[in-house]
């Protein structure tokens, strides 16, 4: 049996492109009256398509005694063949073997995106031997061993600081593009990226226990649980195949008429039911397609039409994930100002623009924009720069002492902050702002606020999805006053913050398990496990990794949310389709069963009609490649 499955199986997708081709133009030279000899040219149709049509119907019967669409199609195919009706036995199978092509194109999957997750896995680490340094491979470390992470090294397992201030990239495990800083007895996880202090560590989890493995489990175990949607005419086959055989039996005992049982059999075969389903997902694909969308899951969309929640994470998808200078507050005493707001943006920027940190190329980044061509633009000289890292940096400009960074550098530098200047501070950090303070000479001077920006179409989407009875949530790595902030500033209500991967995977679950079916869109590496997990799985393509867009079920390439609501959409307009699909497909059957049985239909005539109402399917789905909902004014 292995052996038949193989020979099926071989040459793939290429190999049915082939055979339905060479079908095709035989059986319209069967059509025109040409021949071989004897044999009819439709006997290419039987061969190509018909064969593999019985072969898998009958390791189906054989191993799982599994009934599906192709066992009644192949009776109907040997029996045509037996009463030599050769031309409609050659229609059938090309007609059946069309549909099982469009549903294998539609349903075609890549997994790479856990070997991926496994090559982020890191290889080696540093271990300390007292003042000795070794390298090893990191499955080699122990509980309790002492390591040794340099800049831009990846963290090996997970652990706790001991020696070392740094800051450390978590994107990979967060999704928030913005590092944290760390110190002595902070942990910090393995893939995480240590950016700039180099710092010695204590392993606590180590091997299948580091958060690298636990998320690599987690996408396996959510790709493995989520389940997959049966097609319609398999999951309705063991009725449609009992009808069929009892009908075309009765029909030959009464009539004494085999060419009526046989007829039966083959308007019986459900190919404008096969088809209903699999030419309504290509054509809706199409749509998708035109409007940024990559469905790499055949059936994503069928499932998209059913889900009562959109979970969105907040960094790359309803904001840019690039944060902005919202905000430049100069601090007044004696009721001046010690430096003008220019001047301290001037200054600051020019001390950033030597830092490697994200937040420096931030502030760099914005000057530039805010200021363009103008002569304020140009930026001074910087001497005697000085990175703190985990803390800020320092430089001297234009002969002044400038200190940019956190409250813990200013502390070092004995420069106090009253309650008075952090009240200033306290608004933005109330919003989820990242606040830069700045001293000059040693006095507290002011501070830059920035902040993630909020992608313009998220309100409008998150109001559309309301409308069409779909209820969003955030479910974020960030802080709450973050997400509380942007949940507040768009209208989302459901709000679940500082959510690790399996946060996200365990909040999906408790939705699912009350049969509330939820649709996540997420951009990083740690959405990938909530994006397996889902119902459906959307990823931002544009801003998102690799890894997030693999483990997904359609990928949005250009990162236009609003086109969001429109996929939505269409989804319920593909059901409408399928349903009418259907809904015709059986009625012509039944109306060509009586007419077969009443001798009316012979088995040519019988696979015309039907195969006709195949095509009328086939263009009732295409009208899906152009559909667009009609929006209000």
């Amino acid at each position: 049996m292995k052996y038949l499955e193989k020979f099926l199986a071989w040459g793939g997708i290429r190999k049915d492109i082939i055979c339905l081709v060479l079908s095709g133009i035989a059986l319209v030279l069967s059509l025109a009256g040409f021949s071989i000899g004897p044999a009819d040219l439709a006997w290419a149709a039987i061969i190509l398509c018909g064969i593999p049509i019985i072969l898998e119907a009958f390791i189906g019967l054989v191993t799982a005694f599994d009934i599906k669409a192709d066992v009644l199609v192949s009776i109907a195919l040997i029996a045509s063949v037996i009463i030599g009706e050769d031309f409609a036995a050659g229609e059938v199978a090309f007609i059946m073997q069309l549909g099982a092509l469009l549903e294998d194109v539609t349903v075609a999957r890549a997994r790479a995106g856990i070997e991926k997750l496994v090559h982020l896995t890191p290889r080696t680490a540093r271990r300390l031997l007292g003042e000795r340094e070794e390298m090893i491979d990191a499955q080699e470390v122990r509980v309790g061993d002492m390591l040794r992470v340099n800049p831009g090294e990846t963290v090996p397992v997970d652990g706790v600081i001991c020696a070392g201030i740094t800051s450390i990239n978590e994107a990979v495990m967060t999704g928030e593009s913005l590092p944290v800083d760390k110190s002595p007895g902070d942990e910090v996880q393995s893939g995480t990226v240590n950016l700039f202090g180099s710092f010695d560590m204590k392993a606590s989890r180590v091997g299948e226990d580091s958060s690298i493995q636990r998320m690599i489990r987690l996408v396996q175990s959510a790709d493995a649980g989520k389940a997959r949607i049966v097609g319609i005419a398999d999951r309705w086959a063991t009725w449609i195949v009992v009808i069929a055989l009892s009908a075309a039996v009765l029909t030959g005992i009464f009539t004494g008429e085999i060419i009526r049982a046989v007829t039966i059999l083959v308007v019986f075969c459900p190919c404008a039911l096969v088809l209903a389903t699999p030419t309504a997902i290509m054509a809706a694909i199409g749509n998708a397609t035109k409007h940024g969308f990559l469905v790499r899951e055949g059936d994503a969309l069928e499932r998209l039409a059913g889900v009562s929640f959109m979970a969105f994470d907040k960094t790359g998808t309803l904001t840019f994930g690039n944060p902005k200078v919202v905000s430049v507050c100069a601090f007044q005493k004696d009721g001046k100002k010690i430096i003008s707001e220019e001047r301290l943006y001037r200054w600051t920027a020019s001390v950033e623009g030597r830092s490697e940190h994200p937040l420096g190329k931030a502030v760099l980044k914005c000057y530039k924009n805010d200021m363009g061509n103008s002569e304020t633009g140009s930026l001074p000289g910087i001497t005697d720069f000085v990175m703190c890292p985990g803390r800020g940096v320092s430089g001297c400009v234009e002969g002044h002492r400038i200190l940019a960074g956190n409250q813990e550098l200013l502390n070092e530098h004995g420069v106090e902050l009253s309650l008075e200047m952090t009240k200033l501070s306290q608004p933005y950090m109330d919003e989820g702002c990242t606040v830069i303070y700045v001293a000059l000479d040693g006095v507290y001077s002011g501070f830059l606020a920035l902040a993630d920006t909020l992608r313009p179409e998220a309100a409008s989407l998150v109001r559309r999805l309301q409308e069409n009875g779909v209820l969003p949530m955030l479910l974020t790595g960030d802080n709450e006053k973050a997400a509380g902030h942007i949940a507040r500033e768009i209208g989302i209500r459901e709000v679940h913050f500082q959510c690790r991967p399996e946060d996200k995977l365990s909040w999906i679950d408790k939705y699912q398990e009350q049969k509330r079916h939820v649709c996540m869109i997420g951009d990083g590496i740690n959405d990938a496990p909530a994006l397996k997990k889902a119902y459906v799985g959307i990823a931002m393509g544009g801003a998102g990794s690799d890894i997030a867009v693999e483990a997904a079920d359609i990928a949005l390439v250009d990162d236009e949310i609003y086109e969001l609501s429109h996929l939505l959409a269409l989804s319920h307009r593909m059901m409408l389709t399928i349903k009418c699909n259907l809904t015709f497909s059986m009625t012509l059957n039944f109306i060509a069963i009586v007419l077969a049985i009443t001798g009316i239909l012979n088995p040519v005539i019988g696979a015309l009609v039907h195969n006709a109402g195949s095509v009328l399917v086939i263009i009732n789905s295409a009208l899906l490649l152009k559909w667009k909902k009609r929006t209000r004014r």
